[in-house]
């Protein structure tokens, strides 16, 4: 099965558009059994009417993220401008089609385009280092109607072997008022055409960047329609820190010294009395003789070291029965205890019993389109048993006040949902909320991304730390709460289950975010 869309070409070679040149996509059409974009081209001045120009798929294979936010915009447009928006609700999916209008998936076959017969009226390809004005001239005049012109405004020009526009005003060269655009005309001849081509083109991409992320495979499936979640999401391994915030000192980060790789049972940490990182793990007080209650209890009120008294490792070893190694322990999983993992700069090993969400996913996960207005979801190919880890969830940290910043200036009421503070020992380290981190995965992170919530979820997300001196900055960890079976979403309560203050009725509904998530016991509201 080829893993990616081919377009045939016309024998000369293409040159692609220069991104950090275009402004935006304003409208597309067919012209010659070839699917164009019209491109609005940035101007260093307010002033200028910028150039417009047409161009095809493969010279626009370098800004298909721009494309993409012009057909999730084409039902506005459409509306805006008093067309019918009926276009996308034709938009059918290459796995619901029916077979005799079934569109090729790029995952099932080559992407079939006619043949392309070299032409400079018709193309928009810069064929020499530089379109000349007289060459433009040529072509506008030779244009017996709007769909004949390629560019308004000005010519084009090449630069390193990309394309650009520059404004020009010759005589010859058709001009156009940008505030008018896209015309009455240009709308009518795109309410007529499906972008089939530019969404096999932008699934495509994005099954490519699902391809690099370390880990078991991430499927894309969507059987609702055509469309695929932004190519503007960017993965990342790891949190990306924003001005002002800071990880602690790595010398901070201490390992357990009086463990070793092979202390009975070749499981690295044997004994949770002798493992260093587990000072700030929660005592196990069921199992405290009088003497360490009476030793706890003056800890609690006065301070000092729990190390010695007795803890748990967080996770089920080899040979555990009933469990599968790695998943969580009920005293951790159904508590909302900090974990502690080791570190690199334990005397552990690397495969000691208490090492687990640091080594990443393994497990695989599948993103999906929802079909309702919940958007995108998650789910997962294998089954799940209680307390197994999924992922991490990832994104920029960034200060609580650019948090702020940020969901003020959104416009989509759904931004609170991306932000997840990290605030798990603001109380016990007395931290005051403007030295809270904020983790933002909007932008940039992991598939979690896409993990609606639920009143009723089946997974929770859980504090595990690397550095037990760090009290800011640890991961985000999401583990089953319950088994999973394949295929079944994956959910999380966006509010966590510490937050037991029951939702209010909103006095003003319309400010207020309602939950979708269809639970027999669900709250009515997100966020009020």
């Amino acid at each position: 099965m080829p893993s990616m869309v081919v377009i045939p070409s016309n024998g000369q070679p293409t040159r692609r558009i220069r991104i950090d040149r275009v402004d935006s996509i304003v409208c597309h059409r067919v012209k010659n059994q070839e699917e164009q974009y019209l491109v609005r081209w940035e101007t260093t001045s307010r002033s200028q009417n910028p150039p417009l120009s047409w161009h095809n798929l493969k010279e626009l294979s370098r800004c298909l993220e721009l494309v993409q936010d012009y057909i999730d915009a084409l039902d506005k447009l459409f509306e805006k401008n008093y067309i019918s928006s009926h276009l996308l609700k034709k938009r059918k999916s290459p796995d619901t089609a029916d077979e005799h209008e079934r569109r090729p998936s790029p995952i099932d076959r080559h992407f079939h385009q006619p043949s392309r017969t070299p032409s400079t009226e018709r193309s928009p390809s810069v064929s020499s280092s530089s379109l000349s004005v007289t060459t433009h001239n040529r072509l506008a005049a030779t244009a017996s109607s709007p769909e004949a012109v390629d560019i308004y405004n000005g010519v084009l020009d090449t630069e390193d072997g990309f394309i650009f526009a520059r404004c020009a005003s010759s005589p010859g060269i058709p001009q156009i008022d940008v505030s008018k655009v896209p015309t009455i005309d240009m709308l009518a001849a795109a309410r007529g055409v499906m972008p089939k081509n530019a969404e096999l083109m932008i699934r495509a991409q994005y099954l490519r960047q699902l391809a690099r992320v370390p880990g078991k495979k991430i499927h894309l499936i969507n059987t609702h329609d055509a469309s695929s979640p932004s190519l503007r999401f960017r993965y990342i391994n790891d949190y990306v820190l924003r001005e002002g915030v800071y990880k602690a000192d790595p010398a901070t980060q201490m390992g357990c010294q009086q463990c070793s790789p092979r202390m009975g049972r070749d499981i690295g940490c044997e004994y949770t009395k002798k493992c260093d990182c587990l000072e700030y793990a929660a005592v196990n007080e069921n199992s405290l003789d009088e003497n360490q209650k009476m030793l706890y209890e003056k800890i609690r009120a006065e301070g000092g070291s729990t190390i010695g008294l007795p803890k748990k490792f967080p996770y089920f070893t080899e040979g555990s029965k009933m469990q599968r190694a790695g998943c969580l322990v009920p005293f951790y999983l159904n508590s909302r205890r900090p974990i502690y993992e080791c570190n690199d700069n334990c005397r552990c090993g690397p495969n000691c019993r208490n090492k687990n969400v640091q080594f990443g996913r393994t497990v695989e996960l599948e993103i999906f389109k929802t079909g309702t207005h919940r958007g995108w979801g998650l789910r997962c190919r294998e089954n799940l048993a209680e307390g197994q880890f999924i992922d991490t969830y990832r994104g920029e940290i960034i200060t609580d006040m650019e948090a702020t910043r940020r969901e003020e200036s959104s416009n989509d009421k759904s931004k609170a949902s991306y932000l997840y503070s990290l605030d798990k020992f603001a109380e016990s380290e007395n931290l005051a909320q403007e030295d809270i981190y904020v983790v933002d995965g909007e932008f940039m992170g992991g598939p979690t991304k896409f993990m609606n919530h639920s009143c009723e979820p089946n997974c929770r997300q859980y504090t595990v730390s690397y550095n037990k001196h760090d009290c800011r900055v640890y991961d985000i960890a999401f583990f089953a709460c319950r088994e999973i079976r394949a295929g079944e979403e994956l959910t999380f309560d966006y509010l966590d289950k510490e937050e037991e203050d029951e939702i209010e009725e909103p006095e003003d509904k319309a400010e207020a975010v309602p939950c979708l998530c269809g639970a027999e016991k669900c709250r009515k509201w997100l966020w009020t």
